[in-house]
């Protein structure tokens, strides 16, 4: 049941942002890491199920993709009005979408590693697991810049630094607090949830 929920939502959410979205080269580019999640999800949903817990975090940060890809991260309506009303220089919505980029792959990077007896020592496994989702966050960061460079203007939307000299820096800060958030609050749900799994 859970299962089919799951997927209405996703796949719902999916074709609401490919519907006049702000652009499709901008919605193609920040929904892609969205599908290529699903994809793997698929190909790995038998050999390799995931605690409850994993597949709602992959889920929320699939929607916050696409909310993204359709509107640009620079021009969601909601954090628009919060710009207005808190005076905020920017729209402020990629700030939450990177979070997410350090919070649900830490406990990802975490199931894995537990399930696959990765590593004995559990300081070392939270220290590579927040050295992983910092190295993921820095490598999308070097992706933005690639693909600024090869389409030119038309990456402004994709890029989303609304002119803020540290956005790269504050993106990578944003996805270290998510991955020690994560670390910190949901370690014992998920420990929970892995004994189910067995």
């Amino acid at each position: 049941m859970l299962r089919k929920i799951w997927i209405l939502i996703c796949c719902s959410t999916l074709i609401w942002s490919g519907i006049h979205p702000h652009d499709y080269f901008t919605w193609f580019l920040e929904v892609l890491p969205a599908l290529i999640g699903l994809l793997v999800l698929w190909k790995t949903e038998k050999s390799f199920p995931l605690t409850p817990l994993v597949y709602t975090l992959i889920l929320i940060h699939m929607i916050i993709l696409m909310i993204g890809g359709h509107y640009t991260y620079a021009e969601v309506p909601f954090f628009n009005t919060l710009k207005e009303v808190f005076g905020f220089t920017r729209n402020n919505y990629d700030k939450i979408g990177h979070f997410a980029q350090g919070f649900v792959p830490a406990m990802i990077a975490r199931e894995l590693f537990i399930r696959k007896r990765l590593i004995n020592s559990k300081a070392w496994e939270n220290f590579l697991i927040v050295t992983f989702c910092l190295g993921f966050s820095a490598f999308y960061e070097l992706i933005e810049w690639g693909v600024a460079l090869a389409s030119g203007e038309s990456a402004e939307a994709f890029l989303g630094t609304q002119g803020y000299i540290w956005d790269t820096q504050s993106d990578m800060a944003l996805a270290l607090v998510g991955a020690v958030l994560a670390l910190l609050t949901l370690r014992k749900v998920h420990d929970r949830q892995l004994k189910v799994l067995g």
